[in-house]
């Protein structure tokens, strides 16, 4: 495959559901949603049925604490050779223009692979591909786990590019009718649409040229008003920073072994200009089950003097006295607890983001024994569904706005880990494209 080494990218061979497949039934959605909602995964077996499918070709998170995940794993890396063997899935060559349609907005987007010489997960970093976030090491084994011995990835990956001119991705929009159509249908469980077209030598030549501009030192630093020494940032982490993060720590742990030329070397995401209309950045909520300790108390004595609380009549007013709230105090919404709705607020906060500072209480809460688990979810419907079930709580956020994603991360680092979503659950990536990586 064709490697362009200095902007990090190479042009991939994926494989595609050979023709004839339902992709109805093979396209599941990423497999780190709908963890504290099990229904809605019994749902996705009883539509997949014994169908050819992604379901048999990864691993919903909803499962990872229960007994018999050995064994799925067997049978994910068995399905996938069978995939291969019996020739379900077929090899196409060169990037893929996706366009995704869902809650009346469409997102566009480009499949290729990252060269993860070129990642640098660690807070700090100052390499070309970069975490937006901070990364949870102890949240890798797992996930190494399921990678290692695969024979194959599927993405549902989300990296960013800031591309205000759109000269990158959008050109391809214009120019779809004269591209090959490769897939398109509708998703299950009122998804939305996915459509993909093969990218052609021509359009291909034009999207590395335009990555290769946004990449110039001297284009970078007066877009951001910094100086010429700032090495250069041009993807960052939206979507799956973890799943990223488990294919380099593979690579790091392999490649002594096997050399630089090896397709673990790199990994097969899809890349979106954080400017797209279609593309929304959604808040993160945070729901704690089983309460062990009484958490008003806890709360109290960590913020002291610079925490109050009101209750508040709904859900509505919470929300809107949350997503209102001007500098100084930082609002947070409570949900549960003993209680219905109120509004949390921090004087002179910890962090500069209101997720940042009760994420820093959540981690030490937790270490503590506060509460059996927590979860992040999506939607204010979902955090409310959750957390007035006895026995839990819940912590609605306001969402940060997306053109501030880039300049943060350049100027002060990764984020808050789970500062922000690309979209709600039902928006995220659904697999689709597969890659051999051994």
């Amino acid at each position: 495959m064709k490697i362009i080494n200095d902007i990090g990218i190479q042009i991939p061979q994926v494989h595609l559901p050979r023709k004839g497949t339902d992709l109805k039934k093979w396209a599941v959605i990423a497999c780190d949603q709908f963890t504290s909602e099990p229904e809605y995964w019994h749902d996705v077996e009883k539509i997949v049925g014994d169908a050819p499918s992604t379901l048999n070709l990864t691993f919903p998170e909803v499962h990872l604490e229960k007994p018999g995940g050995e064994e799925r794993i067997r049978n994910i890396q068995a399905a996938m050779r069978k995939y291969m063997e019996e020739g379900i899935l077929q090899p196409h060559d060169g990037l893929i223009y996706v366009e995704r349609t869902v809650s009346g907005r469409t997102r566009k987007g480009i499949i290729l692979c990252l060269d993860l010489e070129r990642y640098d997960y660690t807070r700090g970093s100052s390499s070309l591909i970069r975490a937006t976030e901070g990364t949870i090491v102890d949240r890798l084994p797992p996930r190494i786990k399921i990678r290692e011995g695969a024979a194959m990835e599927l993405p549902h990956i989300l990296v960013l590019i800031d591309d205000p001119k759109h000269t990158v991705i959008e050109p391809l929009s214009t120019a779809k009718s004269k591209l090959e159509k490769l897939y398109d249908f509708d998703l299950m469980l009122d998804s939305g649409h996915l459509a993909g077209y093969a990218v052609n030598s021509e359009f291909e030549n034009q999207v590395v040229e335009a990555l290769r501009g946004l990449a110039d030192p001297k284009t970078f630093a007066a877009k951001y008003g910094i100086g010429a020494d700032k090495p250069v940032l041009l993807f960052a982490m939206g979507d799956g920073n973890h799943s990223l993060a488990t294919a380099k720590a593979i690579w790091e742990k392999m490649k002594p072994q096997v050399g630089m030329d090896h397709p673990a070397r790199y990994a097969l995401v899809e890349i979106e200009n954080v400017h797209d209309d279609g593309l929304e950045f959604e808040p993160i909520h945070r729901v704690l089950f089983n309460l062990r300790k009484d958490l008003f108390a806890e709360l109290k004595r960590t913020f002291g003097g610079n925490f109050s609380y009101s209750e508040v009549a709904d859900g509505e007013e919470m929300i809107r006295r949350v997503d209102s709230a001007e500098s100084g105090k930082q609002a947070i919404g409570l949900v549960g607890a003993g209680k219905r709705f109120g509004v949390i607020e921090i004087a002179h906060p910890s962090s500069n983001l209101a997720v940042g500072t009760i994420q820093s209480f959540l981690d030490v809460f937790l270490k503590e024994g506060g509460a059996e688990k927590i979860d992040y979810v999506h939607g204010e419907d979902v955090v409310e569904r959750l957390a007035l079930q006895p026995g839990n709580a819940g912590f609605y956020l306001a969402g940060m706005h997306k053109s501030e994603l880039f300049k943060t991360v350049i100027l002060d680092g990764a984020l808050p880990r789970k500062t922000f979503s690309m979209g709600e659950a039902r928006e995220k990536r659904f697999y689709m494209e597969a890659r051999k990586i051994s």
